[in-house]
């Protein structure tokens, strides 16, 4: 089953500097073909101020998942007003008997044996509870949805005994999964995520490993447009929802995004999770995390359908990592790199005339070359200060042999010319003073590794 790409406009708006490639992820990242998940969607209109959002939308008319396993067809709400949950409608083509929940000696029971410890295989009665158990989640399903959460919540407590009744087996992991089920549709996503971490955790390789993460992905989807929702709320604080986290709800759901990667890393939805999670860290300006996910998708995932969207928001976050020309210049020694790459691997995608993607990509490429002939500018109006003349005619020479089409290039011809008849190395005086307390790097002096060396500029070639 597939979903379609619904583009939906968003309030939140972006900065310039990463606006222009951001409004295109949307549209690579394609519907998952797990039953229940929703895709990341929807070119956004860039504007200056925080980075715009990437909606995870579902289509206008989609499938999704019933307590039965049956499809159903729904139609989505607001995104102000629905939930993953909302967006799943419940049907049954029969009523079925409601089923009576946990007695208090039941729980009673339950609880003295998992203080003590002796939680032991019954398996005749793990099957009686789960079928209590599924009863009452096909009753759930009938039930208006006022009434159907406090079913689905007495559903999960059955399904919870009904496995810890039968620890360690095919039960078990079925009645986990349909604990995760009954809290998800109860509208309890914090609790049903719990749920299906543990049972990921403790049951590796189950069978509703694609569900499971169809379902995080979901959550933390719904967490994400919560934030964003609530980013001007006086309270940051949740104590009465739970359908979230408490505290830090983004936080919350870059977590799921990294826990379904660590679950099924050549699962379905890993690419899909690192690119989400690489979009949200964007959004919230924390341009390093977002560089590392990239990162790993462009080398981990060579196969995704999202790579060249990759290559294109990581030569954006590479610019946004650079500190200025004081400091290190690997960022751009990186953006330069995969400027290459991309024009190497994906010449149909940038001389496409439906998207300007190639216009982008000459964009970005112009800045950085921008951004690397001012730091060999700077250096050199450094060693110029210093009266180190030959190590600045040296940078000069360089900048224009480079970057010969930027703004600083005139300005390193002008200094070539006013320091041409100067000494190339500054008079040493007191140098048995200098020998005894060697000079200390200057507090303006640029910060890299290696050292500027006296080269005869004359022996730089020009091209």
């Amino acid at each position: 089953m597939f979903f379609k790409i619904k583009h939906l406009p968003s309030p939140i708006q972006s900065s310039a500097s990463t606006g222009p490639i951001l409004r295109t992820a949307i549209f690579f990242l394609a519907g998952a073909t797990t039953i229940g998940c929703t895709s990341l969607a929807g070119p956004q209109e860039i504007s200056n101020g925080t980075l715009n959002s990437i909606r995870l939308t579902d289509s206008d008319e989609k499938v999704t998942l019933s307590p039965n396993n049956n499809p159903a067809v729904t139609k989505p709400r607001s995104a102000a007003s629905r939930s993953p949950s909302t967006d799943s409608k419940i049907i049954e083509e029969q009523p079925s008997e409601t089923a009576s929940p946990l007695t208090l000696t039941e729980k009673s029971q339950q609880l003295f044996n998992r203080l003590a410890g002796q939680q032991q295989e019954d398996t005749e009665r793990a099957q009686q509870l789960y079928q209590r158990a599924d009863q009452a989640f096909k009753a759930a399903a009938k039930q208006p949805r006022s009434q159907a959460a406090e079913t689905f919540t007495q559903a999960a407590e059955l399904f919870e005994v009904a496995g810890n009744t039968a620890p360690g087996t095919a039960l078990q992991q079925d009645a986990m999964f349909m604990q995760g089920e009954s809290l998800f549709f109860a509208d309890r996503f914090v609790a049903a995520s719990d749920v299906y971490e543990r049972l990921q955790k403790e049951f590796p390789r189950n069978r509703h490993i694609d569900k499971v993460a169809a379902r995080l992905f979901s959550i933390s989807r719904y967490w994400i447009d919560i934030s964003k929702a609530e980013q001007s709320s006086w309270s940051p604080i949740n104590l009465t929802d739970s359908k979230y986290p408490r505290l830090d709800a983004k936080g919350h759901a870059i977590r799921v995004l990294d826990q379904i990667r660590f679950d099924d890393p050549t699962g379905r939805l890993a690419d899909d999770a690192t690119l989400a999670a690489a979009v949200e860290y964007m959004r919230q300006e924390k341009y390093q995390e977002a560089d590392e996910f990239l990162t790993d998708l462009r080398e981990t995932f060579s196969d995704s359908e999202h790579l060249f969207i990759a290559h294109l928001l990581g030569v954006n976050v590479k610019l946004q990592t650079y500190r200025g020309p004081k400091y290190s210049g690997l960022a751009l020694e990186e953006a330069e790199k995969l400027v290459r790459q991309t024009r190497e691997r994906f010449p149909d995608k940038l001389a496409s005339t439906e998207e300007d993607f190639g216009q982008r990509l000459e964009r970005l490429d112009a800045q950085i070359s921008f951004l690397q002939a001012e730091r060999l500018r700077y250096r050199a109006e450094y060693r110029e200060k210093r009266k180190e003349f030959g190590a600045a005619s040296y940078y000069y020479n360089l900048l224009l042999a480079k970057y010969p089409n930027t703004p600083h290039a005139e300005n390193a011809r002008e200094r070539l010319a006013a320091t041409d008849e100067k000494p190339r190395k500054p008079a040493q005086r007191l140098s048995w003073l200098t020998t005894i307390f060697p000079d200390s790097t200057a507090k303006d002096a640029p910060l890299e590794l290696e050292r500027p060396v006296e080269i005869d500029s004359s022996k730089v070639i020009l091209r």
